[in-house]
C-alpha cells in the first residue's frame, strides 16, 4: 500500500509498504481521511521534545507512519475484534489517539489518557502506526468509536481535535456569564470557541493574529475579535471586563509569545488552561501565577471520554467542522500538503483515495 513514512525531521517519504494484517482483537481500517496536526508539524520540523537532542530519543520513533487524526471504514476484522469493539465490516470508525496499556498506575485509576507508555497513533513503530496511509491497524487495546452515519469521513477525522477542544473547555470550568478568551483560533481553537459558546459565557473573545481566522471566529460565535498584531490584547481584554481581566483564558495558539499576555489579561483568581503544544522555550513572570493573582493554571491533554460527545455535536450540527477544512491532498502529494499546513491554513486533510 502507499504510505507517508517519517524517517527524520524533514525526511518524510511517500513510499510503498506492506499492507498490515489484523491479529486477534485488531481491526484493519481503510483510511478515508486524516488531518495534519500542529504536533505533526512540530515533529516534521524537529521541534523541541519531538526528537530529543540526539535526534532519536524524543516522542517520535522513526521510521514510522504518522497521523493521529483519522476516520475510515472497517475492512477486515481479526479474531474476536467485532465483538470486542462492537463493530462490523463496512462500519465507519475512528479511535482515540492514545492506545492505553491498561497496566500502568494511570490506566488502573481510569486515567488512561495519561498512560505512561504514551503510545499515541503515528509516533511509535509497530502496532498503532498512523493514518497517513491507505490502511491502518487499530490494535486490540484501542478505544474505538463507531461514527454516526451523518458524518462524512472528513468530519470523522475532525473528531480527534474536537474531542481535545471539549476536554480543554471542560478543564476551564466555564460558568454562565463568565468572560472567556480563546487565545488562538486555529483548528482546535475554533472548535473550543464553539464548545465554550454552549456554556453561555457573558463575553466570548477570539484572539489571534490572522484576520481570516478572526472572521471565521465571528461567524462561529465570538462576541469580540482581538488582533494581537493591531492592538494591545491585554489592555483590550481589561477594557472589555471593567479593568479586571477575563475569568477564563484558554491557550490554543502554540506561540511562546502568547503566554505572558495570557497571564496578564486574566483576572485575579481566574483560570488559565494550557492546551497548546509550544515548541519554543517559554519565559514568564512566575510570581503573577501565585503571589500577584493566585491563578488557577490547568493543563489539558488529549480528548479523554469526549469522543461520543464530539461525534454527537457534529452529527447534531452543534459544532461546525466543515468550515475548518481548507485543503485536501492525496498521499502522493504529501510534500504539498505539509507546506500548505505549515503555511497557516486551517485543517489540511490527506485523503488516500
Amino acid at each position: 500500500m502507499l504510505a507517508v513514512v517519517c524517517h527524520a525531521p524533514h525526511d518524510y517519504r511517500v513510499q510503498e509498504v506492506d499492507r498490515p494484517r489484523p491479529g486477534p482483537g485488531e481491526i484493519l481500517v481503510e483510511v478515508g481521511a486524516s488531518g495534519i496536526c500542529a504536533s505533526d508539524i512540530i515533529c516534521y520540523t524537529g521541534g523541541i521534545g519531538s526528537w530529543g537532542e540526539d535526534g532519536k530519543s524524543g516522542f517520535t520513533e522513526a521510521p514510522v507512519i504518522p497521523g493521529h487524526e483519522f476516520a475510515g471504514t472497517v475492512a477486515e476484522l481479526g479474531d474476536g475484534a467485532g465483538e470486542k469493539h462492537q463493530v462490523a465490516l463496512g462500519d465507519r470508525v475512528t479511535a482515540e489517539q492514545i492506545i492505553p496499556c491498561g497496566e500502568c498506575r494511570f490506566c488502573k485509576a481510569d486515567q488512561y489518557w495519561m498512560c505512561q507508555p504514551a503510545n499515541i497513533f503515528g509516533f511509535k513503530r509497530g502496532r498503532g502506526e498512523g493514518a497517513w496511509a491507505e490502511y491502518m491497524i487499530f490494535p486490540a487495546k484501542s478505544r474505538v468509536h463507531k461514527l454516526d452515519r451523518r458524518l462524512s469521513l472528513e468530519e470523522g477525522a475532525y473528531i480527534e481535535p474536537l474531542a481535545c477542544a471539549i476536554h480543554a473547555v471542560d478543564r476551564a470550568g466555564i460558568k454562565p456569564g463568565d468572560s472567556v478568551v480563546i487565545g488562538g483560533v486555529g483548528n482546535i481553537g475554533l472548535c473550543a470557541l464553539q464548545v465554550a459558546r454552549s456554556f453561555k459565557p457573558g463575553l466570548l473573545v477570539a484572539l489571534d493574529t490572522k484576520p481570516y481566522r478572526l472572521e471565521l471566529a465571528c461567524k462561529l460565535g465570538a462576541d469580540t475579535l482581538v488582533n494581537a498584531l493591531e492592538e494591545n490584547a491585554s489592555e483590550r481584554v481589561k477594557e472589555l471586563t471593567g479593568g479586571y481581566g477575563c475569568d477564563v483564558y484558554v491557550e490554543m495558539s502554540g506561540n511562546a509569545l502568547a503566554v505572558p499576555p495570557a497571564l496578564e489579561m486574566t483576572r485575579c483568581l481566574g483560570t488559565v488552561v494550557a492546551f497548546s503544544v509550544i515548541s519554543d522555550p517559554v519565559t514568564l513572570n512566575w510570581s503573577i501565577i501565585g503571589d500577584e493573582k493566585e491563578l488557577d493554571l490547568r493543563g489539558s491533554h488529549l480528548g479523554p471520554c469526549c469522543y461520543p460527545r464530539a461525534i454527537e455535536a457534529v452529527a447534531e450540527g452543534k459544532v461546525d467542522v466543515k468550515s475548518l477544512i481548507s485543503e485536501r491532498y492525496p498521499l502522493a502529494e504529501f510534500p504539498a500538503a505539509m507546506e500548505a499546513a505549515r503555511g497557516g491554513n486551517l485543517k489540511t486533510m490527506l485523503v488516500p483515495r
